[in-house]
């Protein structure tokens, strides 16, 4: 099953719950305008509040990129006041991907440069392929990450690894964007949205009820001291020790048989 919109379509795999998030303004490479943006957040919208959806990959229809940032050619045609009303539209599009509930994995090739690497940085794993070139270059032409670059960033790769990256502008080809830890994994030309498939099909075969709280655990423990960590997890455990999940994994693996998640 699919469901489209004018640059992003929403695409379900089977029945084991990976959903594709796709990425379709290709003659743009993808370029964040103002209506893409809206589209992704209520695509992102649409998917969180959805229980069936386990896994997303974000992906790209663009041959040579993943997303090269916002839409540069709009910006230049906005006014102050246009720019200050189209802010909460394109914060909607980020953070719609940073807070779906369940795991994310962006398929990255080509260029994914400024708000493209942000919507990569806001998945959980990034897959790239070899053609991938990443980057952060907002300073060059005048402003800041502003699509959580400055924070997830330096989550990645420690704080003085991303002032450089930042600071420079520069772009980082596969490699060495691997050997810095900004993505995840290197796979051949045109094999990242194969690969990101394939993994978010393992991650799917566990438990939904597990994998969002496991997520809820890492993303909120993250940078917390070592006690309030534990904490967090302590609670994140509390939502699925006693749910249906729970019940089914212990069940199928004292019958050694697959389990049959309720989702619950």
């Amino acid at each position: 099953m699919s469901v489209e919109s004018e640059f992003v379509a929403v695409r379900r795999h089977g029945t084991d719950g990976v959903v594709e998030l796709v990425l379709d303004r290709p003659k743009a490479m993808n370029a964040v305008s103002t209506a893409m943006a809206r589209a992704i957040g209520a695509a992102c919208g649409e998917l969180a509040a959805d229980p069936s959806v386990r896994v997303v990959v974000l992906s790209s229809t663009a041959e040579r990129a993943f997303c090269v940032g916002a839409d540069l050619k709009e910006r230049n045609s906005l006014s102050d006041a246009e720019l200050v009303r189209q802010r909460p539209t394109t914060r909607g599009a980020y953070g719609g991907v940073l807070e779906l509930p369940m795991p994310t994995i962006a398929a990255v090739h080509g260029f994914a440069l400024g708000g493209g690497f942000e919507l990569a940085l806001a998945c959980d794993v990034i897959v790239a392929d070899e053609t991938a070139v990443v980057g952060l270059p907002e300073v060059s032409v005048g402003v800041i990450p502003g699509g959580g670059g400055t924070q997830l960033l330096p989550r990645r790769v420690g704080a003085a690894r991303a002032a450089e990256l930042i600071f420079t502008a520069r772009r980082v080809e596969a490699a060495e964007a691997l050997a810095l830890g900004l993505v995840d994994s290197v796979v051949a030309a045109g094999q990242d949205r194969e690969e990101a498939l394939a993994l978010a099909g393992r991650m799917a075969a566990n438990s939904p009820v597990g994998l969002r709280a496991a997520k809820r655990a890492l993303r909120l423990g993250h940078g917390m001291d070592l006690a309030a960590g534990l904490e967090i997890e302590d609670a994140a455990w509390r939502t699925v020790a006693f749910s249906g999940d729970r019940a089914e994994g212990v069940a199928a693996f004292n019958a050694k048989r697959k389990p049959e998640w309720p989702g619950v």
